[in-house]
């Protein structure tokens, strides 16, 4: 395991504290806070995250979320455990993390907009901006996994 780099919490105040008013006016969205952990752990998983990865698990844990679903997350494609909408949702979260030279094709668009209104669309697409945000900050600095489990209640969710 690498050593952490550097705090980038405490480097830039003002700018971590104005991004995570972003990801906090996200909670506040159309977006089913089920659904929005799903979307915080697959894109932490594309990405490699350990820190973000370890963070939403506990997190989903801690909110119902049922331990089989999380196992099949990375293999959703091929799982039962989903519904249309959570499909959809985790397709376009593949997209935009994983950007393709030619953007986001048509047919996941209409797809995606079979499943969400607009502003649940524009909400989705933030809740990946900001989730890919934080990977890559946590990335860069190597954040510790578990590391503020404590200060953020997530010791509670039995996962060690």
């Amino acid at each position: 395991m690498s050593s952490p780099r550097l705090n980038h919490t405490q480097q830039s105040p003002t700018l971590f504290k104005k991004f995570l008013d972003f990801s906090l006016a996200i909670q506040d969205s159309s977006l089913d806070p089920v659904l929005s952990h799903l979307i915080d752990i697959r894109a932490s998983q594309l990405n490699g995250c350990a820190f973000c990865l370890d963070m939403h698990v506990k997190e989903a844990k801690l909110h119902g979320e049922r331990e089989l679903r999380l196992h099949h997350l990375a293999i959703w494609r091929e799982s039962a455990l989903f519904s249309a909408r959570e499909r959809a949702a985790l397709a376009w979260t593949e997209a935009l993390t994983r950007l393709a030279p030619e953007g986001v094709p048509d047919e996941l668009y209409a797809l995606a907009r079979a499943q969400f209104s607009e502003p649940e669309l524009a909400d989705l697409t933030y809740r990946v901006m900001a989730i890919n945000g934080w990977n890559r900050a946590s990335i860069a600095f190597r954040t510790a996994p578990g590391a503020y489990d404590a200060a953020y209640g997530l010791d509670k969710a039995g996962l060690s």
